[in-house]
């Protein structure tokens, strides 16, 4: 695995995955930047998010096909106070919708989710104060959802 990472100018920087996609990140103005993209710890935690959330998706879609109606994860995080102010503290709080999903299942996707498969989560876990907990949500919620072009059978 590999990425590039180059100066937009300021202090923004667009970084490049191996395959070609592309973030833009950059600092708040209150440091001089200009709140054009995410910073770079927050790309952490969106990544530890993306992470989990592929995991947990994939478990309940295979274990309960058709149960999981919406999916949501609101991750936490406390940081040092001094340099290098690094994570101290990572909460993940995972919200499943959906009437009939058995909440076994979901505990256990997010337990295997959070201890055996998220990378990111067992990188972190090493240095961070890791928690979850979940909660179901017995209600269909309608999906607002973006359409994503040039995936495999989508």
């Amino acid at each position: 695995m590999a990425v590039t990472v180059k100066w937009q100018g300021g202090i923004a920087f667009e970084a490049t995955s191996e395959v070609g996609h592309k973030v833009l990140m950059d600092a708040a103005e209150s440091v001089g930047g200009n709140d054009a993209g995410p910073r770079p710890m927050e790309m952490v935690l969106m990544g530890l998010g993306g992470c989990t959330s592929i995991d947990v998706v994939m478990m309940l879609n295979k274990s309960q096909p058709g149960l999981l109606k919406d999916y949501q994860v609101d991750i936490t995080a406390e940081r040092a106070a001094g340099v290098p102010a690094v994570f101290t503290k990572i909460h993940v709080h995972f919200k499943l919708f959906g009437s009939d999903l058995n909440e076994k299942k979901v505990a256990r996707a997010v337990d295997l989710s959070a201890d055996k498969y998220c990378s990111v989560a067992r990188m972190l876990e090493g240095s961070v104060e890791m928690s979850h907990d979940y909660e179901i949500i017995k209600e269909d919620r309608p999906k607002e959802r973006f359409k994503i072009t040039g995936l495999k059978g989508m």
